[in-house]
């Protein structure tokens, strides 16, 4: 999988170990994967009440926009990584779960 860095100061290291939550060999989806690799943190339990702007970033009320820092696909999901370790995974359809993974 290549995760396409972007936010101008965006680096691979800002990605810490959730690359390695997923797998193109895995048929499972992105959000069984991280729930099953990411066991150390907890799994995968979404937060509720965010949304998604058309500029990308991920929006919670009150709170400054989160930047989009960088993104991938697997398969028909695009996984999306934000500022504070928040991570979305995007259907095809356009309905979303994120959840923070720190």
């Amino acid at each position: 999988m290549i995760w396409v860095l972007r936010h101008p100061r965006a680096t691979p290291e800002m990605l810490g170990f959730i690359p390695s939550f997923l797998s193109e060999r895995d048929p499972r989806p992105a959000r069984e994967q991280i729930d099953s690799n990411y066991g150390h943190g907890g799994g995968w339990f979404p937060s509720r009440g965010m949304t998604l702007g058309a500029d990308g970033n991920l929006h919670y009320p009150g709170d400054p926009p989160y930047q989009l820092i960088a993104e991938t696909r697997l398969r028909d999901e695009v996984i999306r990584f934000y500022d504070c370790s928040f991570v979305a995974i995007i259907q095809p359809d356009g309905s979303f779960e994120v959840a923070r993974l720190d």
